[in-house]
């Protein structure tokens, strides 16, 4: 059997669906130089007890708004929950929007050092979230946690804690 005979019995691709492994060009690359967008930078501290949201402008060195989970819920088991994290990303981000912030550059903290834990806390991600969806750009997050490189010695002695 000639191939294309065997093409014509399988019909056309358009009738299976579509060209699927043919190749569109090359892929977008989204070009951020020529869109007119003011950077900011958005620190976020997250632990197991707080969400602290702070937005400063590119250098870092004025702040534009800050917010945290205390703020907004009345009872401190909630201050860390995703909830409050959003309320606060919400009032930050309209801040931000309203003083010509239109991107930001995402820096998340948790407690780290040595003896912190390492991940952030629950409010983090609902944060970055709620601040891309009001319509601001996210360009880099990045994680900023404190890593200890062996400088103080843990508590606890050398056989450790005894429980």
């Amino acid at each position: 059997m000639s191939e294309d005979r065997k093409r014509r019995e399988r019909g056309s691709s358009e009738e299976r669906g579509g060209d699927r492994g043919a190749r569109r060009g090359p892929p977008r690359v989204r070009d951020f130089s020529k869109d007119n967008v003011r950077w900011g930078i958005c620190h976020i501290y997250s632990s197991y007890n707080d969400t602290i949201i702070h937005v400063t402008d590119i250098t870092g060195s004025e702040t534009i708004a800050i917010s945290s989970g205390g703020q907004i819920v009345k009872s401190h088991r909630l201050e860390s929950s995703p909830t409050a994290a959003m309320a606060a990303a919400k009032k930050v981000g309209e801040i931000a929007l309203e003083k010509g912030v239109t991107g930001l550059h995402v820096k998340i903290k948790a407690p780290g050092g040595h003896n912190g834990p390492s991940n952030p806390g629950p409010g983090a991600q609902a944060a970055v979230r709620t601040l891309s969806r009001m319509g601001i750009r996210i360009g880099i997050i990045e994680d900023v946690t404190p890593i200890p490189h062996d400088g103080c010695r843990k508590k606890g002695g050398r056989r450790g804690r005894r429980v």
